[in-house]
């Protein structure tokens, strides 16, 4: 293995960021830390695979849509020729790559079909990178899209590097040859101490130097005025996130049944949208929490700031995580979180400084945290609140991350045996 190696101060690099699906709602760190390497000078292209299904609120994630190259919408005739050039022009390597793809199909939740698709999107992208004259591409999540990048580079085209968010990378490293992916990237990026332990099991040892560790961040200049506690009652909680299994919100609404018993007066924004919306719709109505429960649907940054800043606290009962962007937010707007124990979510919130940490599926030890935070003393709450923003201020600065970041593009290419 040849280490990495910065090359000369001041080298721009040009660097091709490979999606599956962007912008979405929910992905507004991807768009932060696009747009902080470029303020470092780095050029970047955004490719993405195919559009969000859903609508743009925010009016950056609608300039991003602009600017971003969707791979599916070229076409199947596209997708089809390109493939067939990368065969002629280099039939030896194409063999090599459709292998590839054909091992990496083993045992993956989508099959051979899915791969070869992917394999025609890695030719389309190899021709597009040698035009543009691309450096690296770097791929987020180290799922379809970390496919596409590494099968671009097995077609001819530069290096490739992928982050690593979870939890969706850790439910089945080897349903989406994760292993395979981190042997052949030049490096991979974990966001938390705790996703980098988990890269570690997938690898040999030997490649655990380029592993690294780069935090996803938050514009501090958003978060310049935080704003003053709201009165003690009732109490206003709020909730960001995909309406999804993972984020336990099926649990939250029995907490806060229970903590209304225990006479809690309280609200909750829960703001976000997804497949579980029905079901939390029928667990506000069977525990009688419609008065204090509100489905915002998606909102834009501006909305969600709003939010945070209506309430006491943020509170994110996930059973899985990587490590949330809306707990750094919370923190960052001077709030206290209610969180549970898993994943990098530990690595941020401080139990007693910051907030509340409770055991993942319990809804009895949700439902006393939420007590506790009601019976706490606005002034405690306010020490609470501004420890958390520095404490999000000092680990989570998008700037410092795009420096880290840009350090990593800079380097001379690592040669990775398979």
């Amino acid at each position: 293995m040849v280490t990495g190696r910065k090359t000369k101060p001041g080298c721009r690099v040009k660097i091709g960021y490979v999606i599956n699906t962007y912008p979405s709602p929910s992905h507004s760190f991807i768009r932060r830390e696009i747009r902080a390497l470029e303020r470092r000078g780095v050029t970047l292209h955004r490719f993405a695979m195919r559009r969000h299904d859903g609508p743009l609120t925010d009016e950056g994630d609608q300039a991003e849509a602009a600017a971003t190259e969707y791979v599916l919408e070229k076409g199947a005739a596209a997708l089809a020729l390109a493939l067939l050039a990368a065969a002629l022009s280099a039939p030896w390597r194409f063999v090599g790559a459709l292998a590839l793809a054909l091992r990496a199909a083993r045992g993956a939740q989508k099959g051979r079909l899915w791969h070869l698709i992917y394999l025609a999107e890695g030719a389309w992208l190899a021709r597009r990178a040698r035009a543009l004259g691309l450096d690296r591409l770097h791929a987020h999540f180290g799922t379809n899209s970390a496919s596409v990048a590494m099968l671009t580079h097995a077609l001819g085209g530069p290096p490739f590097s992928f982050t690593v968010h979870g939890p969706e990378e850790f439910d089945r490293p080897e349903r989406i040859a994760l292993g395979m992916k981190l042997r052949r990237a030049d490096f991979a990026v974990a966001v938390s101490s705790f996703g980098l332990s988990q890269l570690c099991r997938w690898v040999d040892h030997r490649h655990w130097p380029k592993l690294k560790v780069v935090h996803c961040g938050i514009e501090t200049a958003h978060y310049a005025a935080p704003r003053a506690m709201p009165p003690r009652r009732p109490l206003r909680l709020v909730s960001v996130g995909r309406f999804a299994e993972q984020k336990g919100l099926l649990l939250l609404i029995e907490a806060l049944a229970e903590a209304a018993r225990r006479g809690v007066d309280l609200r909750l924004a829960l703001v976000g949208d997804g497949p579980l919306r029905g079901a939390l719709e029928r667990a506000i109505s069977r525990h009688d929490m419609a008065g204090q429960v509100e489905l915002t649907g998606w909102l834009d940054e501006a909305g969600v700031r709003a939010q945070v800043d209506q309430a006491h606290a943020l509170v994110l009962p996930s059973f899985a995580e990587g490590l949330p962007m809306v707990v750094m937010e919370a923190m960052a707007a001077a709030r206290p979180v209610i969180t549970t124990w898993v994943a990098g979510i530990p690595e941020l919130v401080q139990p007693g400084r910051c907030g509340w940490l409770v055991p993942a599926g319990s809804a009895e030890a949700l439902a006393d945290a939420i007590c506790e935070l009601a019976l706490t003393p606005p002034e405690t709450l306010t020490r609470m609140g501004r420890t958390a923003r520095a404490r999000a201020l000092a680990r989570h600065d998008i700037d410092d991350a795009a420096g880290q970041l840009a350090a990593l593009f800079a380097q001379r290419p690592r040669t990775q045996p398979d």
